[in-house]
């Protein structure tokens, strides 16, 4: 179709999107035993790229060789080594006209797989509730997390700083910050986890704090036309269905504190982007989100997307940009078949996530369809 929304240029900080259409984070547990992204993962990737999608976020990556791993096999960008074996990745995919940006994910509570032997860690001391994720190589139930004092903060925060100057030394556009999905800097929005009573704790405003200090850092660390996003949502691995119980006076603090911490996007995921899933709002949480970050940032929805038509209402919504998960999962080139308006494909289940979470044979090109 002609005048397409979903294919309108986009200026993000200073970099030109030729589309409003993004591939989301999700986490594959491709890489080696020592946290190295592979050959593979670079094809797997560049198929995004080749199918038009105009930026790429990566799976989580771990950001320090502490605490912050969360499964095994899951990439890193802790030491130098594993960033210069992203640059493969980034290659590919810029080989392919499009960005990347490195997401930086610590697993907090959530961890179930830590090669550098150290436990999980949280706002406060907690065990997550159900059980770990055979998909993702855990089993029985989680151990409770430590909760972490203010020198360990000051550790977390800087492992996400060195972790971004890294990601600029392997090529990235830019990174996410991995504020979501029940994950260690969500915890602390989180007030059904987050009991701290220090400045960290408490009120909606002491909640974003650290997130948005962790932003800033970046910020601060990182060139001013490398972007630096932030993802959050309600809902955890753990729980689908959690939500904020303060709804929309969380949503305003944090959204309203990584803008003024220098976020270049928010990036929010939950079940169905174009629902009002927030308590005691009919917002959505992509319109929260326009609503509190004003103009210094860029809003990004997730969620239930990959029907063109939906896709479109999310941005008349008030979403700058879209990313998808399953739709892309099951279609690479969604971008380029939705231009062309050729038909999408359903998900195979029996491509993806089986029997694990690593890639599959199927979703890898092969070198020479490169």
């Amino acid at each position: 179709m002609t005048d397409d929304p979903l294919f309108d240029e986009f200026k993000l900080n200073d970099l030109t999107l030729d589309n409003r259409v993004g591939l989301a984070p999700m986490t594959r547990t491709s890489a080696t035993d020592e946290g190295h992204a592979t050959e593979r993962m670079a094809r797997y990737y560049a198929s995004f790229a080749r199918g038009g999608f105009s930026f790429l976020v990566t799976e989580g990556t771990h950001p320090d060789a502490t605490h912050s791993q969360g499964y095994d096999n899951q990439p890193g960008l802790a030491t130098d080594e594993q960033a210069a074996a992203w640059e493969r990745v980034v290659d590919a995919v810029h080989g392919e006209g499009s960005a990347i940006f490195a997401q930086l994910m610590h697993a907090g509570a959530q961890a179930q797989g830590n090669r550098y032997g150290y436990g999980p860690v949280a706002p406060s001391d907690h065990r997550p509730p159900g059980e770990q994720s055979e998909l993702y190589g855990g089993s029985g139930p989680f151990p409770e997390a430590q909760a972490l004092d203010a020198a360990d903060l000051d550790e977390v925060r800087d492992g996400f700083v060195a972790a971004a100057k890294r990601a600029v030394d392997a090529g990235f556009d830019g990174i996410e910050v991995h504020a979501a999905n029940g994950y260690l800097l969500h915890e602390f929005v989180d007030p059904t986890v987050n009991d701290r009573d220090d400045e960290y704790g408490g009120s909606p405003e002491n909640r974003a704090r650290f997130p948005a200090e962790v932003t800033d850092a970046i910020d601060e660390a990182t060139p001013e036309d490398f972007v630096v996003g932030v993802r959050a949502s309600q809902g955890a691995v753990v729980d689908e269905e959690r939500v904020w119980p303060d709804g929309d006076a969380t949503a305003e603090a944090l959204f309203t504190a990584l803008a003024a911490a220098g976020a270049d996007y928010v990036h929010v995921t939950g079940g169905d982007a174009t629902a009002p899933e927030v308590p005691d709002t009919d917002r959505t949480l992509a319109q929260l989100a326009v609503e509190h970050a004003g103009a210094d940032a860029a809003v990004i929805a997730n969620g239930s997307l990959g029907d063109p038509a939906t896709a479109r209402a999310a941005l008349a919504d008030g979403a700058d940009l879209i990313t998808l998960g399953t739709g892309a999962l099951a279609n690479h080139d969604w971008p380029n078949r939705v231009r062309a308006g050729e038909s999408l494909d359903d998900l195979d289940p029996t491509v993806v996530f089986q029997p694990d979470a690593s890639l599959s044979d199927p979703e890898v090109p092969s070198p020479s369809d490169d």
